[in-house]
């Protein structure tokens, strides 16, 4: 029997699209505790369904996955990212995963854990090396880094010398981006606004750099162990074709932009809920102490010789759980929409074709019937076993279903290792802990950039 969707009210023509941009994860909190499991909301004059119970969030995202694709608001990201594996859907979706899966196979992972090993070492040596009187950015050193790991893991190369000027143009991308997302009205593309041109001149210094990364590598004909010559020389075994250069570029700047933006912010949030938390940070040492301390160097004295072996950081249960919390309660990917292609139901509940499904990690983090006292940070929460009672669909991390996030496990690998070695360098004190508060831009961020101040160990 059908049950009609609960509506929040809103305003004419508006509908909810002032609530919802001047504060996201409050509003979202509200409908969840008022409503329970599903409400329909309007934004940007298109009805939102937004789900709340994981039994529903896995019927759109796993068991009818084929009926919901990217909605609309995905074209915002589309006009940067292109037809890349964030972005695209169907049958083009489908192939292009087929393509790129093998080169984030675990083997390939260990391969280029090395890189993210010596990348973060040498993180470490230049954070020794400056005025440890003055606070540091992290969320700016963390930025920096991520963008170095992907830039040897993806091109076997770095940015150095133009590091300064693509961060700044990826960040007033992102920028750019949640404005037009949030934003009642759409400014055309092709309209010469201040914020077009800004949009447009980035989107040129990025391209740039990804195509001539691709170019070079071509001509080259050169074979590295990295994720471009993975790509590039992937075949799909049922065409037995291979990626156009467009179809390269896309996934390259899928993975470029997502690759270092969203690792790095997650790593910010960890660096600030240990400096709150030193029972969980001292835990943390004692396991890399127990497992590096007949490491030489171990991650933890500035030389650069005698690196620890990646199947060490395999060896620490307690670093991935204390990834993983911090990812509960700061997930990136922080909300997510699908559209219905056909009619449907989610339960009693029917969904119109052409209307978008709202999935929010977040709240499904934080919902207590879940997870108990759902605001604390207690990383045993992921101990082995304490998962079998919760519902898969009630931690999202990375997205679910066939659409999970490719990366994921690399993502997890390069936070544990910039974790080891940030921790067994460094006493951390946080500047700014008051003002910090989450700011649900595409990416759920700290407000403000997190200030530290450092004192080296050992």
């Amino acid at each position: 029997m059908e049950t009609l969707v609960p509506v929040h009210p809103g305003l004419p023509l508006l509908g909810n699209s002032l609530s919802v941009a001047r504060d996201p994860l409050g509003m979202f909190t509200k409908l969840h505790r008022q409503y329970g499991r599903i409400v329909r909301i309007s934004i940007g004059g298109r009805n939102q369904y937004m789900v709340f119970q994981p039994e529903d969030v896995k019927y759109v995202l796993q068991e009818n996955n084929r009926n919901y694709v990217r909605s609309p608001a995905f074209m915002v990201l589309k006009r940067f990212l292109g037809e890349g594996l964030l972005t695209s859907d169907g049958d083009f979706w489908r192939k292009q995963r087929r393509l790129a899966q093998p080169a984030f196979h675990r083997q390939k992972i260990s391969l280029l854990a090395e890189t993210m090993v010596q990348e973060s070492a040498a993180w470490v040596n230049e954070l020794r090396h400056l005025n440890l009187s003055r606070p540091v950015n992290i969320s700016q050193s963390l930025m920096d880094v991520t963008m170095y790991i992907v830039c040897k893991t993806l091109f076997s190369t770095n940015v150095e010398g133009r590091l300064t000027g693509l961060s700044h143009s990826l960040e007033t991308l992102n920028v750019l981006a949640n404005r037009t997302l949030l934003s009642p009205i759409k400014i055309p593309r092709s309209w010469p606004t201040p914020n077009n041109i800004r949009y447009n001149r980035s989107r040129a210094q990025v391209d740039g750099l990804i195509y001539e990364f691709i170019h070079t590598r071509k001509q080259s004909g050169e074979r590295l162990d990295d994720l471009l010559d993975m790509l590039m020389n992937a075949v799909d075994e049922e065409t037995g074709e291979g990626m156009s250069e467009q179809q390269l570029r896309d996934e390259c700047v899928t993975i470029f932009t997502a690759g270092h933006e969203t690792t790095a912010v997650s790593m910010a949030w960890l660096i600030y809920l240990l400096a709150l938390h030193p029972d969980v940070l001292a835990r943390l040492r004692a396991e890399a102490d127990a497992v590096l301390g007949n490491v030489p160097n171990g991650g933890k004295s500035p030389g650069l010789d005698s690196l620890p072996p990646v199947a060490a950081f395999r060896s620490m249960p307690y670093a991935l759980q204390v990834v993983q919390e911090a990812l509960r309660l700061y997930p990136p990917a922080w909300a997510m929409s699908r559209m219905a292609l056909n009619d449907d139901q989610i339960g009693p509940y029917r969904i119109p074709k052409g209307d978008t499904v709202v999935v929010s990690p977040y709240l499904l983090h934080h919902d207590p019937a879940n997870w108990p006292d759902p605001d604390r940070f207690d990383p045993d929460r992921f101990a082995e076993g304490r998962d079998k009672d919760r519902p898969a669909y009630a931690y999202l991390p990375f997205g679910g279903g066939p659409r999970l996030c490719i990366g994921n496990q690399f993502a997890l690998m390069e936070m544990q290792i910039l974790l080891t070695f940030f921790i067994r360098a460094f006493d951390f004190d946080l500047v700014n802990a008051a003002s910090i508060r989450p700011k649900p831009l595409i990416t759920l961020r700290p407000n403000h950039p997190i200030q530290v101040k450092l004192s080296a160990r050992g």
